[in-house]
């Protein structure tokens, strides 16, 4: 009886929860932003420094990549929102 209870109540605030709350991947696109340029920053700067390697190289590479994903996607998300 009481998880009866305990799920009801938990299905009804999820679902309320859910009402209220936008997709989330909007909600970090200014952090996206600042992170992706930060990146970019730090990869032009150390490239031309004596700290640059070819792993350090590959590591910035992977994180721009897999944030320009993100980015890309919360514009599209932005777009197809407007139309």
């Amino acid at each position: 009886m009481l998880t009866n209870i305990i799920s009801t109540i938990s299905a009804a605030s999820s679902t309320a929860i859910a009402m209220r709350i936008d997709i989330g991947l909007p909600g970090y696109g200014v952090l996206t932003f600042i992170v992706l340029i930060f990146l970019l920053s730090a990869k032009e700067i150390l490239s031309a420094s004596k700290y640059w390697t070819k792993s350090l190289g590959t590591s910035l590479n992977m994180s721009i990549f897999a944030l320009l994903v993100v980015f890309v996607s919360i514009v599209i998300f932005k777009i197809t929102e407007i139309i």
